[in-house]
């Protein structure tokens, strides 16, 4: 499920504690889950939230899931660890993964920063 689904969706904390989930391409490489900063439109200027608070609270789930209507194919997975903030240039392979995953990438290359989800612990569920 983790290679054919395109979209996860990354759970951590925001400054306050409160509870986020953003919509994350993501890509599996050296044993960890990544996912990168791309090029979509976001605050100038600024770091991105997301990376603010994993510097603060660098706890974080990466939950991909399949729906559909047919109920009994319902399924979810979710990674949960530690995520480590990284330049992508020091990490050719998880870039070489992600941009297999996205072509997109390879047009627009993500400047970063890279997302390293250390896995720790592993949780699903399947209808069937």
């Amino acid at each position: 499920m983790l290679e054919n689904e395109r979209v996860g969706h990354l759970g951590l904390g925001d400054s306050r504690g409160r509870p986020r989930v953003l919509p994350v391409t993501y890509a599996l490489c050296e044993g960890a889950a990544w996912t990168i900063v791309d090029n979509k439109p976001k605050r100038a200027g600024t770091e991105p939230a997301r990376i603010r608070w994993l510097r603060e609270r660098p706890r974080a789930a990466l939950t991909v899931d399949h729906y559909d209507d047919d109920w009994s194919t319902l399924a979810w997975v979710q990674l949960i660890g530690e995520v480590a903030i990284l330049e992508p240039v020091a990490h050719r392979a998880a870039v070489g993964a992600l941009t297999r995953r996205y072509p997109q990438y390879a047009a627009d290359p993500p400047p970063g920063p890279l997302l390293r989800l250390s896995v720790a612990r592993v949780v699903w569920w399947r209808a069937a």
